[in-house]
């Protein structure tokens, strides 16, 4: 081994360590309930060794030239059934104490990773894929699960229990144990040589399994551009070709695991041989005893069985520890927008109003937070103040900063540098529940969750009663549109939605906006087409909840801009044009130019 490889390896242990000590560090409970459970380990090991040493007492002491002594064997089988079922209880409470201490444990580890990825920015969020965000409170977690009630006791038993055999071969015979201890090498080199090649071979099953589900994922999910373009053969190739390419490298590491289970009997079949040969000469001269020997062929399978199953036992710990790095890693990001909790102050009971000074925002590179910033420039030096109960329509080409003004004033980001203040308090220093029940943001998307359209609604205000729902349709005039549905507030939305069409999914969300009664509301106004029916009631329904609030609309459509009772028009990050509707339309500019454009398109479409 080369000294590069050896400083790999050392390095190698030395963070599984750290992150085996960091994760301990986090989950208390997993330290309170260890000791016992290892003590348990202990006893069930102990326990499996005095079945052979019984049998040698019975066959040494139990039957001699007189006969068989009875009282002595039944003394001797007590004591094994006693032994039988001490172990049998211990293990028994063993894997259900270490069950109840890992989940209970690993929950509070999935809570808190939870947590901690929805205190993230929103920023940070994007710029994860989700699946991976996903993966750290699921799978990865579940890994560690895996290992703690498997693997984990696995290592500590096996290894016991080899140790503890060797010691009583030892004591008894070590002629024999010196011959068992010869095989040890030959045996350690084999299951190094599969595990290294097992390793690999079910690596690329994962890999496979990956890109089959994959495939199978595009499959499903475009199924109507694959029906309307008609190429339902060449999709059903590229996934037969996937899900063939997985049967082989399963089959090829099913042979090669069925290879390492063969070959593993036979070694020890072989160092049992030896043991009995070996036995059987002694025996003849006198200097072993037959019941000896007999043990010796016990002890040597309760050797050997944790050593075939080491080298598995390894991987699922190697496996555990990248999880348990994955998660610890996800722990270890510093919030960018952190909730000051108790320090922080609520917002003061009157109307609210909005104000920014100085405010730069930058997209950070990696690794770098927000304060830190150096990527692209999304504001520029912005300075606006928003009166209460002001309708203000934020305008601009894309990419021109609007979307990142609403996320500011709604704190789901902080700026770069500068104050964002909400009815006159620096946002950062507002607790998370003050600023949210009183500031809330509609996205474009109408973001519903699995449930009935009465759970998403009352997501805004979850106390709120049947009645209230009912009061809050009609105040927004769509107690019709509830009515039409069969099953009212009680109609399953779907995943993401998926039951009600686009406009429908708009209205729900605005109703959860209006239960949630804030005194400033931001809109991401909805580019989405929408029936001529349900385009009405979006608008009735808007003009219904913004009536007396603060409201700070991205407008996608002018006519939001004429009915607003100020416009903001941002163009290169930067805030260029302030004021009515109609003074902007007079003064020409970067406004004068969108509202124009506006105007052709919609003559266009009206002819």
């Amino acid at each position: 081994m080369t000294r590069n490889t050896i400083e790999e390896e050392v390095a190698a242990r030395s963070g599984a360590m750290r992150t085996i000590r960091r994760g301990l560090a986090l989950s208390p409970e997993l330290r309170r309930g260890l000791p016992g459970t290892i003590a348990l380990a202990l006893v069930a090991t102990a326990g499996k060794v005095i079945i052979p040493i019984v049998i040698q007492q019975v066959l040494d002491f139990g039957i001699g030239e007189d006969g068989v002594d009875m009282p002595f064997v039944i003394r001797m089988l007590w004591i094994a059934l006693g032994a039988v079922a001490f172990t049998a209880a211990a293990t028994g409470w063993m894997h259900l104490r270490l069950a109840r201490v890992a989940e209970t444990a690993l929950s509070g580890l999935r809570i808190r990773a939870f947590r901690h990825i929805h205190d993230l920015s929103m920023l940070h969020q994007a710029s994860e894929q989700r699946g991976a965000l996903v993966a750290r409170v699921t799978s990865d977690v579940d890994q560690i699960s895996r290992f703690m009630q498997w693997a984990g006791l696995m290592i500590i038993v096996n290894a016991g229990q080899a140790v503890l055999a060797i010691v009583v071969m030892v004591v008894y015979s070590l002629p024999l144990a010196l011959t068992v201890i010869a095989a040890i090498p030959l045996i350690v080199v084999a299951v190094r040589w599969f595990q290294t090649r097992l390793e690999k071979a079910y690596l690329i099953v994962r890999e496979k399994v990956g890109r089959m589900l994959a495939t199978l994922a595009e499959v499903v999910v475009g199924a109507p551009v694959i029906r309307a373009y008609g190429i339902e053969e060449r999709v059903r190739g590229k996934l037969g070709t996937a899900i063939e390419e997985h049967r082989a490298s399963a089959v090829k590491a099913g042979g090669l695991s069925s290879a390492f289970s063969g070959v593993g009997e036979v070694l020890s079949s072989l160092t049992i041989a030896g043991v009995l040969v070996v036995g059987t000469i002694l025996a003849v001269n006198g200097t072993e005893s037959p019941g000896t020997v007999v043990a010796f062929l016990f002890l040597v399978q309760l050797f050997i069985q944790p050593i075939q199953t080491f080298g598995e036992a390894v991987n699922e710990a190697q496996t555990a520890v990248a999880g348990w790095r994955r998660v610890l890693d996800v722990l270890s990001i510093p919030p960018d927008v952190a909730d000051p909790g108790p320090a922080g102050i609520d917002l003061p009971h009157r109307p609210l109003g909005a104000e920014f000074v100085n405010v730069n925002f930058r997209y950070p590179k990696t690794g770098e937070t927000g304060r830190e910033a150096t990527g692209t420039v999304a504001l520029k030096d912005v300075s606006v103040a928003i009166a209460p109960k002001t309708r203000v329509a934020v305008v601009g080409e894309t990419g021109s900063g609007k979307t990142t003004f609403a996320k500011l004033l709604t704190r789901l980001m902080d700026p770069t540098s500068g104050e964002v203040r909400v009815g006159g308090v620096n946002v950062n220093t507002i607790r998370f529940r003050s600023l949210r029940d009183r500031v809330v943001m509609v996205p474009q998307e109408g973001m519903l969750f699995r449930g009935t359209i009465g759970d998403n609604v009352r997501m805004g205000r979850p106390e709120a009663s049947r009645a209230e729902l009912d009061q809050t349709f009609r105040r927004l005039g769509l107690d019709d549109w509830l009515g039409e549905l069969a099953a009212g507030l009680d109609t399953q939305v779907g995943e993401r939605g998926s039951s009600l069409s686009v406009g429908e999914r708009q209205l729900v969300t605005l109703v959860r906006a209006a239960i949630a009664d804030p005194e400033l509301l931001v809109l991401d106004e909805a580019t989405s087409s929408v029936d001529p029916a349900t385009e009405v009631r979006i608008s009735r329904a808007l003009n219904q909840l913004t009536e007396g609030r603060t409201v700070v609309t991205i407008a996608h459509r002018m006519s939001t801009a004429e009915a607003a009772d100020r416009v903001l028009v941002f163009d290169r990050a930067q805030v260029v044009q302030d004021g009515p509707h109609t003074q902007l339309v007079a003064a020409g500019g970067v406004y004068g130019r969108l509202y124009a454009s506006w105007q052709r398109g919609t003559a266009a479409v009206g002819d």
